[in-house]
């Protein structure tokens, strides 16, 4: 979700990832923003959402969705390609790296937003309903699985952290999750299964040997460098990184206990609260507990990915779960204010585009996870504000870019098919997690 600093980038998940998502502008990138998206109230003062729109076909929505992001798959190393051998869906923003050594090399996307972009979308896609029967969007997913599987071995997306700004670890959180899904659903594509078996170890393996040390969890922004004191995990990307470990385990993977311990211990002390003591249950941006980034209409966004993961650990609790849920609903309109905007963290707030469907999409979880007799009512609520934003095409997007509308529709997505998905794997605990694999 969002979702969600790579080597010396200059950029912008997923994704959430997420997990997606930074703080540096792109020199030399002027989007241009959407005129037609609607414009935002500046204020808190909208808090109560608008009723879903009358009429409305959910099931012809996800058809909507489903259709687009077929139409959206394409090929970086050749944009002429032709739809049926394009195997990506990159995400976008304004984070760039080099494509070789030296100041004259050309920035392009970075790697790991092209392995997670295309991991979320495929995810998707193959979690809408008659997947099973839909031949193009099989292939589709197919493409994608492939191009995830290459790209996981090239020099691009091996193991590491480089300089400050690192997006990798956005990239083999959500290929891990992926895989689980393809597993999980029983849909690994003819010919892939070998190749799936032995990358969902390795990418658990990865994850674990690239935490934050030696507090724990996951950032893809580490101010001081990798494995030096100081860095702070994320609650963008230490969430979602830990959903798939939780998957992981209870597919029978070996996972590391302690590496899982040490997260959920950091992502607490991101818990205002947790820290200083009192009520406030907003959660750090993950740098500093005092700047703008804290305050609760800033921090919608963060609220549930965190508490979602909290809970699944018996970390966190119903009431907890219905603030972050409220937070989002009440305070939507920071969001919208910064949807399709260029630069990230802006005053009063700090919201950056990048955490928009992110945002939604770990809502839409943490709705899940409440009393049954609750969640219709929130969840009402919750697609007044999803709809609000929908484009006229049909999707959704959050970035300047037009290439990130598929990562927003595949969040969407995700979100509108939460309350039918598989319940989340819980953490059964380090004594759970014995070497032994599926």
């Amino acid at each position: 979700m969002s979702h969600l600093k790579l080597p010396r980038f200059v950029f912008a998940l997923a994704a959430s990832c997420s997990v997606l998502g930074v703080g540096l502008e792109a020199r030399g990138v002027a989007p241009q923003v959407d005129s037609a998206t609607p414009k935002a109230s500046p204020g808190d003062d909208d808090r109560v959402p608008p009723p879903v729109p009358e009429g409305l076909d959910e099931g012809a929505v996800i058809a909507r969705c489903v259709e687009l992001l077929i139409a959206l798959q394409e090929d970086l190393t050749d944009p002429a390609a032709p739809l049926e051998a394009r195997r990506e869906w990159p995400y976008e923003g304004v984070y760039r790296e080099r494509a070789g050594r030296g100041r004259g090399s050309e920035l392009v996307i970075p790697l790991g937003y092209r392995v997670g972009g295309t991991s979320i979308v495929s995810w998707a896609l193959l979690s809408a309903p008659g997947y099973a029967e839909d031949a193009r969007a099989r292939a589709a997913v197919a493409k994608g699985a492939a191009f995830v599987l290459e790209q996981l071995a090239t020099e691009g997306m091996r193991p590491g952290f480089n300089g400050g700004y690192d997006v990798r670890g956005w990239g083999h959180a959500y290929a891990l999750w992926f895989l689980l899904q393809l597993r999980a659903h029983d849909a690994v594509p003819e010919g892939q299964a070998p190749a799936v078996s032995e990358w969902i170890p390795a990418l658990v393996k990865t994850l674990e040997a690239t935490e934050i040390r030696p507090g724990g969890g996951w950032n893809y922004s580490r101010q001081n460098g990798f494995d030096k004191p100081g860095a702070a995990a994320s609650p963008f990307m230490t969430g979602p990184t830990l959903l798939a470990l939780f998957e992981a385990q209870r597919q029978g993977v070996a996972v590391d206990g302690q590496v899982v311990e040490r997260a959920l211990g950091a992502l607490s002390a991101t818990r205002i609260g947790d820290v200083l003591g009192g009520a406030d249950d907003t959660f750090s941006y993950g740098y500093s507990r005092g700047d703008q980034r804290s305050g609760r209409p800033g921090a919608m966004g963060r609220i549930t990915s965190a508490e979602v993961a909290l809970y699944l650990a018996g970390r966190s609790d119903t009431q907890k779960l219905t603030s972050g849920v409220q937070a989002f609903v009440e305070h939507w309109q920071q969001l919208e204010a910064r949807r399709r905007k260029d630069k990230t963290h802006l005053p009063p707030y700090g919201v950056a585009p990048y955490y928009v469907y992110f945002a939604h999409y770990h809502t839409a979880l943490a709705i899940t996870l409440l009393p049954e007799a609750e969640r219709a009512a929130w969840r009402t609520k919750y697609l007044g504000r999803l709809y609000q934003s929908r484009l006229e095409s049909g999707g959704w997007n959050d970035r300047v870019f037009d290439r990130s509308e598929s990562y927003g529709t595949a969040m969407a997505l995700l979100s509108l098919l939460a309350p039918s998905a598989p319940a989340l794997a819980r953490w059964a605990g380090p004594a759970s997690s014995a070497p032994g694999s599926r």
